[in-house]
């Protein structure tokens, strides 16, 4: 498979992208995106991360607090990736009375 498109899969997997979006504000720790990514399990969750880490755009950063704690942010690649899922989502939002409409009359 073409690298350049299991990026783009795991980009825009339903929880690629939603954890991306997550990440756009600030860094969280794992509790922290498990309760922002509504219906996500924690192993689904933690595929989901070690995948976008695994390409480069989600950075586990382990604190030497105590207890220690782990702190995921995006990389500046993930920055501008989870830019254009934050715009496909704002596109989304703003077509989706035309697509409920749709949907119903059909």
């Amino acid at each position: 498979m073409c690298p350049s498109r299991e990026v783009l899969e795991h980009v825009t997997s339903r929880w690629g992208a939603l954890t991306l979006a997550a990440l756009s504000s600030e860094p969280a720790r794992f509790g922290e995106l498990r309760r922002c990514v509504d219906g996500i399990s924690e192993k689904m969750l933690s595929q989901t991360l070690k995948g976008l880490e695994a390409d480069g755009l989600v950075d586990r950063r382990v604190q030497s607090t105590l207890p220690p704690h782990v702190d995921y942010a995006l990389t500046p690649a993930g920055e501008k990736v989870a830019a254009a899922v934050q715009a496909l989502i704002v596109s989304l939002y703003d077509v989706m009375p035309d697509v409920m409409a749709v949907r119903e009359g059909a």
